[in-house]
This record gives structure tokens, C-alpha cells and sequence, in this order.
């Protein structure tokens, strides 16, 4: 059965045919003032990969043909990419310290897909997302692309369009993390979703009212910053977990109730918190059952964007890294109690808060080791979330997508939480090893509340 099941997989992505491939540059190019844009601490910090996101858009009433639709979406990526310089650019394949602005280009793919996009969607597993991006560019820097003549270097951005048989769209986006977080990446989707939507009525690029993006090239030092990184298992698998408003409602009332008589009174928890919480002890369930039953001692990780928490914030518009990590140590089971991990978060925000400014945060980034949790704990784990981005509101012209979501195997023991289709509630991407994954799939905690 196993083996009819990958028979079928290799059979969906026999049937995605890569019609065209092109590199779309600037429209105007860079100044010779922006060639050079330095990469800060953060961004030398995080791992080597691509950060892969893919909107999913129905037929529309209103007719476009895919050539039109093609020809509008290269137009108004070469208008965004003026404004988002470095997208365009090329940096090192290792240990990046700067993106050479030399507007090289981005790389964009045409593909037809032999199906249905309601097909796709009702018939899928998460791993059968991979396929529609470029040249297995999902997380990882592998498999360079047709346009990658240095295989040294790495083309930052890559769009993959592919249109399905009934006239739905998918458009799949992978941007390297090394300048860029989700944050930026939505900031910078929404602005190419609009350049495209406007300037199809025929207005002109240059009356489109766009923000300009914040990008801070930072100054170019000799301190060596250690790369974070982060395994992923052969049998590691990701599955996706929907947590609706109302059940949410209730984890938050759990949570206020459990924690009522501790010393931490846990108030008006975030879905976010709870959620965190209640994954993060589930999983931790899983190993320790997956483990004979003996607990190991763990740690969970949780990135936050600090834009808006600083003392002197960032515009939501600033392009970069700004994330910092939020370390939870869980010694034994009574760790995981709801009270001590939020709390310990909640006190760790408010420290983040008394940074001044966006140096402040650096000066702190560069003296606190994020791996120090993966480097002493057996179980090491990692959250992140992009609720409340906007990923929704990517309307290239052809409405809100019907879903957004991220793509392939995450890294091993790592969570990534987003907004459901229709703000209906959460989604959670977790990724485990396969024995730890069929423990949490049957677990009554976890699926009382999905």
C-alpha cells in the first residue's frame, strides 16, 4: 500500500510541466551608492535557506488569460524589484557577509499543472507542495537552477507561477532568509501583489501609492558570527494541525484555569501562548513514549520579531532579520506546566522591550548564543509564527487566495504557526520525527482542540 502510495505521489509530479524559465530584472537600475548592501549580525546568523511560502488562487469570473496574467506579473516584479534592490542581487552560497546589488535578477518559472486546483487541495499531503516550486527550493540551498552559472553564489528570490487545468493559480515564492524574515517577505509579496492588481486596469506603475522598504545596511565587520543550524531527519515528516476560534476560546479558558492558583496567574493568554504551550508538551509527550517512557531534558526556542518592541521601533516595513529567540529550559515533566513556560516568554518579551534601538538589539544578539539550547539538550525544539501577517491580503488582481501556507519538510522538531483560510483560526505545521509523529496524531490533548 506504501509503495501505491508513492507511486501515485510520483505520478502527481510527472504531470507539473515547467514551460518557461527567465530571469526578470530591475526596471531602473540600482545607484552606485546602494551596490553594496551589508548584511547585519541577525541575518549572518540564521541558517542558509530559502523561506518558501505559496498563495493558492480559484478561476476568477473576470477572464485573464495565463499569457496575460504572465506578462503582468513579470512587468510589475521588475517595478518591485527597484524598490526591494537586493532581491535582485546575488550573495554567497556560504557564509554570506553582504548581497552584491548588481541587479542580476530574479529567477521566475512558468508551469502547467495536469489537475485541478480543488483536486490538489482535497487530495494532498503536505510534502506534495514541494513541487511547485523551483528546483527543489524549499527551506534548503540545493539544486541550483537553470540561471545559477556560479554555483557559488545564490539567486536570492525565485517565483514559480503554476496554472492549473481549471484556471486556478499557485504562486510559490522562496526567498533567502539570509535578507529577508517571513515579515519582509510578506511586506514585499503584498507590494509586488499590488504593483501587479493596479497597473492591470492600465494605471500607470509609477502613480501606484507603494511605501518605499527600509533597508539598513549595516557597517561590515571581522567578527565572526556562528551560523545557526538546524538538522532534518530522513524520517523526519511534517503534517498540518487546524485549531478553530472556538476551540482555541476554550485552550485559552484551560489555561487561565489551570494556572488560577499558581504563583503565575496566567490572564488573557494570546492563541499564540497557548498554543506554543500545548504542542510544545504534546511533542515532548510523543518523545519521551517514543523514548520507553524515560523524559529527556528539552528546550523550545520561539522567534519573535522585535520591529515594534523596541524602545525607539522599526518600521513594519524594514527588511531584514529582525527576530529574536525566546529560550524555554524544561528539566523534567513539571516544566511543562502552562504557567512556567508562558510566563518565562512573557518576561523574556519585556526584556526586549527595554532595548533603545535597533543597535541595542544587535549588541544583545551578538553576546547571547541561541544555540545553547540545541548544544545541551537532547530534544531541542524551535517555534516561530506568522499569525496576524497578512498573507490573506496577497491579492495579485484575482482576489484573496483561498489558502497560504509554507511548504516541505520543516526542520527536524520545529513548529510554524499561521493564520487559517477565512481567519477561521490557526493552522500549526509540525515537524517530527515519523515515530514521534504518529504518537502526536492520536494524542486526545492535542486533538480536542483541533
Amino acid at each position: 500500500m506504501t509503495m501505491i502510495r508513492s507511486l501515485i505521489r510520483f505520478g502527481k509530479r510527472q504531470l507539473h510541466t515547467i514551460v518557461s524559465t527567465e530571469i526578470i530584472k530591475p526596471s531602473f537600475p540600482t545607484p552606485s551608492h546602494l551596490k553594496t548592501y551589508n548584511l547585519s549580525p541577525a541575518d549572518r546568523f540564521v541558517p542558509s535557506a530559502f523561506i518558501p511560502l505559496i498563495t493558492f488562487y480559484p478561476k476568477i469570473d473576470t477572464y485573464h488569460s495565463p499569457l496575460d496574467q504572465i506578462i503582468s506579473l513579470k512587468n510589475s516584479l521588475s517595478q518591485t524589484l527597484t524598490k526591494y534592490y537586493p532581491f535582485a542581487g546575488r550573495h554567497a552560497r556560504i557564509a554570506p557577509t553582504y548581497v552584491d546589488c548588481n541587479d542580476h535578477g530574479a529567477e521566475f518559472v512558468e508551469a502547467y499543472v495536469d489537475s485541478t486546483l480543488s483536486h490538489f487541495l482535497q487530495n494532498s499531503q503536505h510534502e506534495d507542495l514541494d513541487q511547485f516550486f523551483p528546483y527543489g527550493r524549499v527551506w534548503r540551498y540545493s539544486n541550483p537552477g537553470a540561471h545559477d552559472i556560479q554555483t557559488d553564489t545564490v539567486i536570492p528570490l525565485v517565483v514559480k507561477v503554476n496554472h492549473f487545468e481549471c484556471g486556478g493559480v499557485a504562486v510559490a515564492v522562496s526567498l533567502s532568509h539570509k535578507i529577508a524574515d517571513a515579515c519582509s517577505m510578506i511586506h514585499f509579496l503584498k507590494d509586488w501583489a499590488k504593483l501587479t492588481r493596479v497597473c492591470s486596469k492600465n494605471e500607470k506603475y509609477e502613480d501606484v501609492p507603494i511605501e518605499p522598504p527600509h533597508f539598513i545596511s549595516f557597517e561590515n565587520t571581522n567578527i565572526k558570527v556562528p551560523e545557526f543550524s538546524l538538522g532534518v531527519s530522513k524520517d523526519c515528516v511534517t503534517r498540518s494541525f487546524i485549531f478553530p476560534n472556538a476551540k482555541l476560546n476554550e485552550l485559552k479558558h484551560k489555561v487561565t484555569t489551570m494556572t488560577a492558583r499558581s504563583e503565575q496567574h496566567i490572564t488573557n493568554p494570546t492563541r499564540v501562548e497557548v498554543l506554543t504551550w500545548l504542542v510544545y508538551k504534546c511533542a515532548v509527550a510523543a518523545a519521551t513514549k517514543n523514548n520507553s517512557g524515560s523524559f529527556k531534558p528539552s528546550s523550545i526556542g520561539f522567534t519573535t520579531n522585535i520591529r515594534e518592541k523596541l524602545m525607539e521601533p522599526l518600521p513594519d516595513n524594514c527588511i531584514g532579520n529582525y527576530l529574536m529567540g525566546l529560550v524555554f529550559q524544561t528539566k523534567n515533566e513539571m516544566d511543562l506546566k502552562p504557567e512556567l513556560l508562558i510566563g518565562e516568554l512573557r518576561k523574556q518579551k519585556m526584556g526586549i522591550k527595554r532595548l533603545k534601538n535597533v543597535e541595542a538589539f544587535l549588541s544583545l544578539f551578538l553576546n547571547f548564543n541561541l544555540g545553547e539550547g540545541e548544544r545541551k539538550n537532547e530534544n531541542a525544539y524551535i517555534c516561530s509564527s506568522i499569525c496576524g501577517y497578512p498573507a490573506y491580503a496577497i491579492d495579485f488582481g484575482w482576489g484573496a487566495p483561498i489558502k497560504a501556507t509554507i511548504p516541505g519538510r520543516l526542520w527536524s522538531n520545529s513548529f510554524v504557526m499561521m493564520d487559517a483560510p477565512n481567519n477561521e483560526g490557526v493552522e500549526v505545521l509540525v515537524s517530527l520525527e515519523k515515530q514521534e509523529m504518529d504518537i502526536i496524531q492520536r494524542d486526545p490533548e492535542l486533538l480536542a482542540f483541533c
